[in-house]
């Protein structure tokens, strides 16, 4: 089975998949194996994943709200439907400037 953790064969919206946490960064695995990793991410305003590299490309689409990605030396505010490629093994690190919403596919 590729996907868990989501009902298939039926019209959904990302976004509505998770849910906010006061004061966490919550995640939702949807497809883990040796060629991909997709997850949803919820992040209260303020919280972080601090600096880190990543084994493959990865992939970032916001669903709701504003998050900082900063990759390497670069900065950048993300948007509702913005989407942003961390190159692998660059470092990144994610911040939530409002409390935000984001798909994120890891390709190994």
């Amino acid at each position: 089975m590729m996907y868990k953790n989501i009902e298939k064969h039926k019209k959904i919206s990302l976004k509505d998949e998770i849910d906010y946490q006061k004061g966490q960064v919550v995640s939702k695995t949807l497809v883990q194996n040796e060629a991909v990793s997709m997850t949803l991410f919820a992040f209260d305003q303020g919280e972080e994943i601090s600096t880190h590299a990543a084994a493959g490309d990865a992939m970032v689409t916001v669903l709701e709200g504003v998050g900082r990605f900063t990759v390497g030396e670069d900065v950048f505010l993300l948007c509702e439907g913005e989407t942003l490629i961390m190159p692998k093994d660059i470092p990144h690190a994610v911040y939530g400037e409002e409390a935000f919403k984001m798909q994120l596919i890891v390709s190994y």
